[in-house]
């Protein structure tokens, strides 16, 4: 059984810092890409940042030069290191492994 757990959301003032973990486990984690989506309320779901097998990462304009996507193979883990939190920044987070397998979510907030 295939799981993925998200952890490291919560209440950030802007400008501050978080880093989401994802935990994966039930397949073979070095062998797929792994993404990071969010969706705010009342706005479709959109791609944050994606980290291939072979490294290759790709970023929503929006997040580049704030956000880094990470892995850790040893630890079936994807990392999404986030500074300079904004307000539009505010979503639930969710982590993706290869085209069908979701986490849950975990909720960002930023407000002062």
């Amino acid at each position: 059984q295939v799981q993925l757990v998200e952890s490291g959301g919560g209440l950030v003032q802007p400008g501050g810092s978080l880093r989401l973990s994802c935990v994966v486990s039930g397949l073979t984690f070095s062998e797929y890409a792994m993404s990071w989506y969010r969706q705010a309320p009342g706005k479709e779901r959109e791609l944050v940042a994606r980290i291939t097998s072979a490294g290759e990462i790709y970023y929503l304009d929006s997040v580049k030069g704030r956000f880094t996507i990470s892995s850790d193979n040893a630890k079936n883990t994807v990392y999404l290191e986030m500074n300079s939190l904004k307000r539009e920044d505010t979503a639930v987070y969710r982590c993706k492994a290869g085209f069908v397998h979701w986490g849950q979510g975990t909720q960002v907030t930023v407000s002062s």
